[in-house]
């Protein structure tokens, strides 16, 4: 017994094979539909809005130290 996924994968290819782009079309974003998994979606959290602000600060390694500024007095240094 053939099951939904299987029949929309069908008429897909076979609405693709006939030319009709437009009802292969509908007929994936119908296939996308069945993976979507609201799971997927987090919530925003109050005051970190913006892109890229879902994902975590990078840790530093164990045992890390900020290196030391270099002396503006040292040879090199031109005005």
């Amino acid at each position: 017994m053939a099951t939904t996924r299987d029949r929309l994968e069908a008429e897909m290819r076979a609405a693709a094979a006939a030319g009709a782009y437009e009802r292969a079309a509908k007929l994936r974003d119908e296939l996308r539909a069945l993976d979507y998994d609201p799971a997927e979606i987090h919530a925003q959290v109050p005051g970190a809005m913006g892109i890229g602000t879902q994902h975590p600060k990078p840790e530093r390694p164990a045992g890390w130290q900020k290196p030391r500024k270099p002396d503006p007095m040292t040879r090199g240094n031109k005005r």
